[in-house]
């Protein structure tokens, strides 16, 4: 799935300063050739940080003058708010929020020269649970492509669809991407758009072809 990038719905209702601030980080990340999905994802944690610091942010945490300015936030601002996250949502989601605001901090300092250190420099990454990703079996496989059987033109497109997931272990964006050019008959081959604009190209089986 790619989001398709609306920088208005991310920074709807944010303070004017958040708003410019995110506004000119978008057209440097456009500049610099990030992926839009990066870039939606970059955005929507500074956005979500603002909104944090306005709406959810403790009396005790003094949050006033970051809510409506980036350059006030503190580390004490993003370790509440990566709290927040992992409780709210989880460790993965709070480590990419993390990601994304290490980025727009860096960004703040280094090019727009607006702080002279980045809040995020001793703030810990969320410590996450790597989870083995379950294999599906050749007998349910075969059940699914069971399901594809036929000679009309959906069935047979949705057959070679599965295939190529099972004998290249894609991403369900880099299949969904795919374009004729992007196959190779001669060489039973597809070149594949990966995630951070890395390109690959993969060999598949005989039946795939």
């Amino acid at each position: 799935f790619m989001p398709l990038l609306d920088r208005d719905k991310i920074t709807a209702g944010l303070p004017k300063t958040w708003e410019g601030f995110l506004r000119d980080w978008d057209r440097s990340l456009r500049a610099g050739n990030y992926p839009e999905t990066t870039r939606y994802n970059y955005l929507l944690a500074a956005a979500q940080l603002a909104r944090y610091l306005n709406q959810h942010a403790t009396p005790d945490l003094k949050a006033e003058d970051a809510a409506e300015d980036p350059t006030e936030v503190t580390r004490a601002h993003i370790e509440a708010f990566q709290g927040w996250m992992i409780e709210t949502r989880s460790a993965s989601t709070a480590l990419n929020k993390h990601k994304g605001l290490q980025q727009f901090f860096k960004w703040l300092m280094l090019d727009e020269e607006e702080i002279d250190r980045s809040p995020m420099e001793r703030v810990r990454q969320p410590k996450t649970v790597k989870k083995l990703i379950p294999v599906i079996r050749d007998d349910d496989t075969r059940k699914v492509l069971a399901a594809c059987k036929g000679k009309a033109f959906l069935q047979l497109r949705d057959e070679a669809i599965i295939r190529l997931y099972y004998n290249t272990g894609a991403r369900l964006s880099e299949v969904g991407n795919l374009t004729l050019e992007d196959i190779d008959l001669t060489t039973d081959s597809v070149h594949y758009h990966g995630k951070g604009s890395r390109d690959r190209r993969v060999r598949f089986g005989p039946k795939t072809a």
